[in-house]
């Protein structure tokens, strides 16, 4: 399980940890052990307590005038309820799954906050009575649906930064020597790109009954452009070597260019410095998607204009601890602001920090729809029916992982006793991993256990896990073929890996949805229909 919730990688037997940090700080193994015993990585010390998320000191107050009122909600599951959001201030929208938070938040509040702002995105679910939207100037959802589903867009063509870094290699001498103008740099226009893969850099070969696979260019070895454009240069590096080039790496490369550093330090103030400039947007995690999306509304100085209602659906999901530290600071940035956020979460270090919670439930499906509890997080910690309230209870008081109740020495004995390294014979055994930002790593996973990978978003996880575990056992699923089937598919590329043994038949199980028309539902998903 590639993880960052505390509460699972405390069930865990085994911990594989990478890191230290994201990007080309990353890559190698922290730790590998029984995941009671960890210990000197930066999992390790949020999970013992050595380092914490801190709750503010003092919380911000609703004001008396400045609610919005949401009467007879009745859409799904929900029972007629009225809700009161307090405006200006960092709102967690908390309950079990199926309790009807995204009901209320996507459905009926932003729906309807739309139409009355006169910008109107779809019928708003059932109810009665809304006030207090008039107050706003905008209402901006920020969930993780997908940016783009090509690999053309990447975060230079998100942020706008690539049409100036155009404009710089198009002023080289080189450039205006071959009569190369900034066109000529895109790889979404003819000119200066690959025509064999027409810039993607990439052929997408679509697999039955499995994940569509992009196999590199033949021609530009994925580098997108013909060699005389690949041939012009600014300050020795070419568009190629830009692209390449993390967010982090690249403030520091274009330090002198205001108009490139203003559109990229967005980026890094939300935890995405170690993305690279050209990576895919359609090969960016949930998670990383709406932080991306949060990068627009994120500036440096925190002068962008107030009275804006912000929703975010879960945007703790894929983050490390670490990360999670950063996206609460771009949030508490925007409340200072003059915004209001509200935030669908179940992360108890997010809960915690917020300002008011309303709490649905009890339960989900028809016997969730109701408001249990709504207040600031210290009096939804006392309130007995909540079960919100219950984990949160233990997160103020500074519990909620491996100091948990039974995690005590002497339970923590007889784990140890009962632990078996895993051997050779029964492990998955890579050696020799260079994907991506790993340096050449080698672990034994045991096999028969339930092992979670950890470390802070870009440590390599993903690449451990999906671009070789997975992609390993596909390749060698599509060579087991018989040959006449064979010659129908294309051969998949091998992941930069010496070796890789004890590898079964492997299933991915991603957040990504494969089928997004609205034509499937749960019933032809499942073949129940």
């Amino acid at each position: 399980v590639v993880e960052h919730d505390p509460e699972i990688i405390a069930e865990s037997d085994f911990l594989l940890d990478l890191g230290p940090r994201a990007g080309e700080k990353g890559g190698e193994v922290m730790y590998f052990g029984p995941t009671v015993n960890v210990n000197g990585s930066l999992t390790g010390k949020y999970l013992k307590g050595q380092l914490r998320i801190p709750v503010k000191e003092q919380r911000r107050r609703p004001r008396k005038d400045r609610w919005i009122t949401i009467k007879g909600a009745a859409e799904n599951n929900l029972k007629d309820i009225e809700i009161n959001i307090p405006m200006g201030v960092f709102v967690c929208l908390t309950g079990v799954s199926g309790s009807g938070k995204s009901t209320l938040a996507e459905e009926i509040l932003f729906k309807a906050a739309k139409r009355a702002l006169g910008s109107p995105t779809g019928r708003p679910g059932l109810y009665r009575e809304i006030t207090g939207i008039e107050a706003f100037d905008d209402v901006v959802m920020v969930d993780q649906r997908a940016i783009g589903r090509t690999p053309r867009a990447n975060a230079l063509t998100y942020t706008k930064a690539l049409d100036p870094i155009r404009r710089l290699l198009a002023d080289t001498d080189a450039a205006r020597a071959k009569g190369l103008g900034p066109g000529y740099f895109s790889f979404n226009v003819a000119g200066g790109r690959c025509e064999t893969c027409k810039g993607e850099g990439f052929e997408k070969v679509e697999m039955q009954f499995l994940s569509d696979v992009y196999i590199t260019c033949p021609d530009c070895k994925g580098k997108r452009f013909k060699e005389e454009v690949l041939g012009i240069a600014y300050e020795k590096k070419n568009i190629d070597d830009i692209l390449n080039l993390t967010v982090d790496q690249a403030l520091a490369f274009f330090k002198n260019q205001k108009v490139i550093v203003a559109a990229l330090q967005p980026l890094t103030d939300v935890g995405l410095g170690y993305i690279r400039l050209g990576q895919p947007i359609n090969t960016l995690s949930g998670g990383e998607a709406q932080r991306l999306k949060l990068s627009r509304h994120v500036k440096l100085n925190g002068h962008q204009a107030g009275r804006r209602l912000f929703i975010f659906d879960e945007p703790t999901t894929g983050l490390h601890f670490e990360d999670i530290s950063k996206l609460l600071t771009a949030l508490q940035r925007l409340v200072d602001s003059g915004n209001t956020v509200l935030v669908i979460e179940h992360n108890m270090d997010v809960v915690k920090t917020a300002d008011w919670i309303i709490d649905l439930g009890p339960e989900g499906g028809d016997k969730g729809g109701e408001v249990v509890a709504a207040g600031p997080p210290e009096k939804i910690a006392q309130n007995q029916n909540s079960h919100t309230g219950q984990f949160l209870k233990a997160y103020l008081q500074g519990k909620g992982r491996l100091a948990g109740k039974k995690y005590e020495p002497q339970v923590l004995a007889e784990s140890i006793a009962d632990f078996r390294l895993p051997q050779a014979s029964k492990s998955i055994v890579l050696k020799g991993a260079r994907e991506h930002n790993l340096k050449d790593v080698n672990l034994a996973v045991p096999q028969n256990q339930l092992v979670v990978l950890t470390g802070v978003s870009g440590s390599g996880k993903s690449t451990l896990a999906f671009d070789i575990l997975f992609a390993e056992g596909q390749r060698r699923y599509l060579e087991s073929l018989a040959p006449y089937v064979r010659q129908y598919m294309k051969i998949l590329e091998r992941p930069d890996v010496d070796l890789v043994t004890g590898l079964a038949p492997t299933v991915a199980i991603e957040q990504r949805i494969s089928h997004s028309s609205r034509r499937s539902t749960v019933a032809t998903l499942t073949e129940i229909y």
